[in-house]
């Protein structure tokens, strides 16, 4: 049998412990209202308030085309509305309307009890370690990315 490096495991169980909690996450997106990408726009909204259009697809990692398709989709389904800037007739904001805070209020509760669900395997001084060891990791790799 071969001896695998400590760290080429490591590196190994966190990609594929990653892919299966994403997994979840995903599957249980399929079973509501909105899809990922809805979701994104709508936390930031949701804890940030209106944004310009312009700038939420920097906020979030997406395309503007896409943030436009987005925003029509939460628009369509009464989420969130297009408000004009008065300032400058060129931006538009997007503000979450009190359907989509509603909204919010019940998904994000969802989401906290999924990700409270994921996490029962460790006790509290285990992901107190884990995020530790996380941020580290994460850190450093950010720092060999300069």
């Amino acid at each position: 049998m071969v001896n695998i490096d400590p760290r080429i495991k490591a590196f190994t169980v966190f990609i594929k412990s990653s892919q299966s909690v994403q997994k979840l996450i995903k599957q249980d997106f399929l079973k509501k209202e909105i899809n990922l990408n809805e979701y994104a726009v709508m936390e930031l909204l949701y804890h940030k308030g209106e944004q310009p259009i312009q700038s939420i697809g920097k906020k979030i990692l997406m395309g503007s085309g896409s943030i436009t398709y987005v925003i029509d989709k939460l628009e369509e389904k009464g989420f969130l509305y297009r408000k004009p800037c008065e300032k400058d007739r060129r931006k538009m904001f997007a503000c979450i309307t009190e359907a989509g805070t509603q909204y919010m209020n019940r998904r994000v509760a969802e989401q906290e009890a999924l990700i409270h669900t994921i996490f029962d395997e460790w006790t509290d001084d285990e992901v107190e370690e884990a995020i530790d060891l996380l941020k580290r990791v994460g850190l450093h790799a950010e720092g060999l990315l300069k």
